[in-house]
């Protein structure tokens, strides 16, 4: 098969959506069977240099128009309708496109990622633009995709009555773990309870913050929106880090806690488990297929329930640690290529 991938994703910073976007690529590269690959992005000239850095090293053929205004020209071409997208990257037999463009096709399967349909249920906790462009890209993808992929049994059942899109077009990749990702190496010292993720309200770190008691919080993440900050005063904000500082990160911590409101998967949850760090998390069961029966959940909305469950949790770091490293080598980009290969397959 000739697989077009969109990895518009890559042009920005990467965080969930574009790692898994990497990892897809990654794994599907090295799944073999004869499939050639394209990664295709409008991309303005420094995001065209950052999909470059992102896509170092797999084996893909790259297909990246630079335009001055990459992301007003996707958004027009998507609504417009025309032209096909095989007049950029030829005869194809899968187009598989993201949350940032749905452009036309003249043939091949029609398939889509959706990672969360958090802009429809709660489109304050997120950028305008997200919701503007999530929104009719949803609608568009129940309507016209052959094939839906999502990273959760949750989002999976989300999408079928949310959308209204049949079961049988919808399949269940789950995102892999990346190679810095392991329970030996270095690790931080101090004592403390680590958070990973983008400074966005559905993140809920308020509430983390309060249930963090008696240790120092640090915080991993780049600055978002909603005037969310990693602030107090037992409380360090890393900003973004390298997926090997991550890890030391991780390896160093108490424990790993994650009170998501609501999450397409929960990549985090898996990345601590992998790297020997009890977790908990939130009650919500948008993380059950991350937490697997491993992880301490916790209220989401109760700074006491996180506290306890930190608590919990450090105390059977023992019996925690050993089941989450089993758990957690289930998440390998070869399987989520194999699950993709299935879907377009079927």
């Amino acid at each position: 098969m000739r697989i077009v991938v969109d990895v518009s994703a890559l042009s920005h910073p990467r965080t969930g959506v574009g790692n898994y976007i990497r990892g897809s690529l990654a794994g599907l590269a090295e799944a073999g069977g004869g499939h050639e690959l394209v990664a295709f992005a409008p991309a303005s000239r420094d995001g065209r240099r950052a999909i470059e850095v992102a896509l170092a090293g797999i084996d893909v053929e790259r297909v990246l128009p630079v335009l001055p205004a990459a992301h007003a020209v996707r958004t027009a071409w998507s609504r417009i309708g025309r032209p096909p997208v095989e007049r950029f990257v030829g005869a194809l037999d899968v187009f598989h496109f993201g949350d940032w463009m749905y452009p036309p096709q003249r043939g091949g399967l029609r398939s889509t990622m959706v990672h969360d349909l958090v802009p429809l249920h709660h489109p304050e906790w997120v950028h305008p633009r997200t919701k503007r462009m999530h929104g009719v890209k949803y609608r568009h993808a129940a309507r016209a995709c052959d094939v839906v992929i999502v990273n959760s049994t949750y989002t999976a059942d989300d999408v079928a009555s949310t959308l209204g899109v049949p079961p049988q077009r919808i399949h269940v990749a789950h995102p892999g773990i990346g190679a810095a990702f392991i329970a030996d190496g270095a690790r931080a010292e101090g004592d403390y309870v680590l958070a990973v993720g983008t400074l966005e309200p559905r993140k809920n770190l308020a509430n983390a913050i309060a249930g963090v008691r008696g240790r120092e919080f640090r915080v991993v993440g780049a600055r978002g929106w909603g005037g969310v900050e990693a602030r107090g005063e037992h409380v360090t904000w890393l900003g973004s880090l390298a997926d090997e500082e991550l890890a030391r990160q991780y390896r160093g911590a108490a424990a790993f806690v994650y009170p998501s409101r609501l999450e397409g998967f929960g990549m985090p949850v898996v990345e601590a488990m992998s790297c020997g760090t009890p977790v908990v998390a939130s009650a919500h069961p948008s993380l059950d297929d991350a937490c697997g029966g491993v992880a301490v959940r916790a209220d989401p909305d109760d700074p006491d329930s996180i506290a306890a469950a930190i608590d919990e949790a450090v105390a059977r770091r023992d019996e925690l640690v050993p089941r989450g490293l089993e758990h957690a080598r289930r998440f390998t980009w070869e399987a989520n290529a194999r699950a993709h290969l299935e879907a377009w397959s079927a």
